[in-house]
């Protein structure tokens, strides 16, 4: 359950502070992403899933 809360907080701190320093970028990255069809919306998706899974994993190798 930590590591859920962890993987949480670590994504608002991102989130946050991508939309603090540079709210126009956010802006622009939503629009490009609206703009893709959503075949390929979802390639990224699952891109970033499997990307963020195996960092997930090998932290947990790392730090166990």
């Amino acid at each position: 359950m930590s590591w859920v809360l962890l993987g949480l907080g670590l994504v608002f701190v991102t989130e946050g502070l991508a939309l603090a320093l540079a709210p126009s970028r956010v802006e622009q990255a939503l629009a490009f992403l609206a703009s893709l069809p959503a075949e390929r919306a979802r390639q990224i998706g699952l891109a970033a899933v499997a990307g963020g899974t195996l960092l997930v994993w090998i932290a947990q190798r790392l730090l166990a």
